[in-house]
């Protein structure tokens, strides 16, 4: 997958990406792919994301991981 320019993508595109990622590293390391096992791990990653900012970030950007969270249940 061409990596797309991240500033710019939409959250479902976001979602994709990651879940993408995921999905290669997976087939890379064990062989095989899940994709309910990358959605979970995708979630977690976003959840990470929501969570471990020492600041408040601004309410655009929760509400834009907020969408990616939301478009990765649909994958």
């Amino acid at each position: 997958m061409k990596p797309l320019n991240q500033n710019r993508m939409t959250p479902k595109e976001k979602a994709q990406y990651i879940w993408m990622k995921l999905f290669q590293k997976q087939i890379e390391v064990t062989g095989s792919g899940d994709g309910n096992l990358c959605v979970e791990m995708a979630l977690i990653a976003v959840n990470e994301i929501l969570e471990s900012f020492i600041i408040t970030i601004p309410k655009h950007q929760t509400e834009y991981w907020e969408q990616v969270k939301h478009e990765i249940t649909n994958l």
